[in-house]
């Protein structure tokens, strides 16, 4: 999946993880802070990885509005694009390697086994 998305966009799927989730935030942008409790990261991770997409034009930084200690990440116009170009890649890439491989059967328990564990994610 990585290897297919840099090939066909040069954007790695951490990259396109981080655009998917602004994609889906209000106004297309979201707190550092947030972003990295989301994907798992530091914040020092998360600021470089930010770093290298603001180079590449995918998103910018800006300051949180109210609060001078906090910092947004924000989609750009170039980054929705490239989000959109990338999207069926990544679908393609996650049926190829996954949906495809399992049977009906073996995907309903795949999909019982995801529950459970976002339900204890969750604290329920």
């Amino acid at each position: 999946l990585n290897r297919d998305l840099q090939e066909h966009h040069q954007l790695a799927l951490a990259d396109y993880e981080l655009l998917v989730r602004l994609s889906e935030a209000p106004c297309g942008q979201a707190r550092m802070s947030t972003l990295a409790d989301q994907v798992a990261s530091s914040k020092s991770r998360l600021s470089h990885q930010i770093g290298r997409m603001e180079k590449a034009g995918l998103v910018r930084r800006q300051e949180c509005p109210g609060d001078r200690r906090g910092v947004l990440a924000v989609l750009t116009s170039h980054g929705a694009d490239v989000l959109r170009s990338a999207a069926p890649t990544h679908v393609r890439g996650v049926r190829d390697n996954l949906v495809d491989l399992l049977s009906d059967q073996e995907r309903l328990v795949l999909a019982e086994v995801f529950e459970r564990v976002l339900g204890r994610l969750r604290g329920s």
